[in-house]
């Protein structure tokens, strides 16, 4: 009989106890306590007395890990460990904490806790690797806030615009007011910013936000790439009446709304791309007035830019025949652009090295149709990320649920994608740096 391939897996052999799924799960709980919302409903955004309690609490474990902790400009939550020598560049890991409204408890937070158990399980191995480890948690990746995502990992990277300094939250408080009175400087945000030389590449680990692992039976995959997003606030007008204005003479702009809601779905299926309308706003809103403005959101992604925009185009020409045969005018601003972002060959084999050591030896290609950190970070580094299955494909909803045996198959996966990484890295020359960069900000240890 031939025998069975058994995977050596964290689990067979002695590991730190506080990087066991069990743990990890505590944790993830432990952090939703951290909330804005009543009723047990998860909140957490950007520059909140909540996001500095769990940036905290983050900096705790990452310091029991054998890190070195700050905060930087931004106010990402940033953790390191060195390699072999003092100052080598660093492999990023990580994701982010905040949420959106009524979120779920993995979403980010998995990928965070997780790298933090990586770290810890290869400090506590005594092995010195080629490159230093480092583990950031992003501060605004949702942009449920300011209405702008990706902000912490945009600092990081780099690619910051000075035009956010005005945007506004629904208090009516601006991002630079914000920043002010939660401790920061907005002067100093360019000290956030890594240096491409300064890193060797970007894993994360999230949640999938679809149901493709469920339905291949497999807990674990591997993204190919992020979808390119591009976000619009669409405006109707048309008048304003009374209820009682016959047909012909309305100018009814929320029938006009909906006919290009309908059509911009049935022309994205077609197109196999993905349009989501989450937000409307009728005025005057009113029972018994026909709305003569309507205002709503579009969230457009393709796995590739060029059809991604050719469909925009599309959209805008369809909006133009509805707008013309009922009488009504239409503009946008666009809110968001990202363009798509192509996980490397090099971090995707190293994931799939990570994958098969779970026991799975055919590892399932996703391309990830939500956004990530990633996909700021891939404007200075290399960048691969690994999905977790989730129950249904249920995210950014408190219906998120993921299995103590996924989550422990998540962190030996991890750490062995790491791993295959240094085997194939020789040591290059420090950087120049011996320590952690200094804090632009001081932690505050314990809450």
């Amino acid at each position: 009989m031939t025998p069975v391939e058994t995977p050596v897996t964290a689990t067979a052999r002695e590991v730190p106890e506080s990087t066991t799924a069990a743990e990890l799960l505590r944790r993830c709980e432990v952090l939703a306590g951290y909330s804005s919302m009543p009723d047990g409903l998860i909140e957490r955004v950007y520059l909140s007395e909540e996001h500095r309690q769990v940036n905290a609490l983050a900096a705790e474990w990452m310091q029991a890990a054998g890190m070195t902790t700050w905060q930087d400009a931004a106010g990402n939550q940033c953790g390191r460990l060195e390699g072999a020598v003092p100052g080598l560049p660093a492999l990023l890991l990580g994701s982010h904490l905040d949420t959106v409204p009524a979120a779920g408890k993995y979403d980010g937070i998995l990928g965070v806790l997780s790298a933090i158990a990586v770290v810890e399980r290869i400090n506590a191995s005594g092995r010195e690797l080629p490159f230093a480890l480092e583990v950031v948690a992003f501060a605004d990746e949702e942009g449920t806030r300011f209405g702008r995502a990706l902000l912490g990992s945009r600092a990081l990277a780099g690619t910051w615009d000075d035009a956010w300094w005005e945007l506004h939250g629904e208090d009516g408080v601006s991002l630079r007011d914000a920043f002010t009175a939660w401790g920061l400087d907005p002067a100093t945000i360019g000290d956030a910013a890594r240096r491409p030389e300064e890193l060797i590449g970007y894993l994360e680990a999230h949640i999938e936000q679809g149901p493709y692992l469920e339905d291949e039976n497999k807990a674990l995959g591997i993204v190919s790439s992020i979808a390119g997003a591009r976000r619009f606030i669409l405006t109707v007008t048309g008048k304003a009446g009374h209820s009682g204005t016959p047909y012909e003479r309305r100018r009814d702009a929320l029938a006009g709304a909906a006919d290009a809601i309908i059509a911009i779905e049935r022309l994205a299926r077609s197109a196999q791309l993905i349009a989501t309308v989450g937000h409307l706003q009728v005025f005057p809103d009113a029972v018994n007035v026909i709305p003569g403005k309507v205002e709503f959101s579009l969230d457009l992604r393709g796995e590739y830019d060029s059809e991604r925009d050719r469909i925009w185009t599309v959209i805008q020409g369809l909006l133009d025949d509805i707008c013309r045969q009922r009488r009504l005018r239409w503009d946008s601003v666009e809110t968001h652009s990202a363009p798509a972002a192509v996980c490397s060959a090099r971090l995707r084999g190293v994931i799939a090295d990570g994958i098969r050591s779970t026991g799975d030896k055919r590892p399932m290609s996703l391309f990830s149709k939500a956004g990530h950190d990633a996909m700021a970070v891939a404007e200075i580094t290399e960048i691969g990320m690994l999905f977790v299955r989730c129950e249904g494909g249920v995210s950014h909803n408190p219906e998120e649920r993921v299995t103590e045996d996924d989550v422990a198959k998540t962190i030996d996966a991890f750490e062995r994608a790491v791993l295959a990484l240094a085997e194939q890295t020789d040591a290059p020359a420090p950087v120049g740096q011996t320590d952690a960069p200094a804090p632009a900000v001081q932690t505050e240890q314990g809450l």
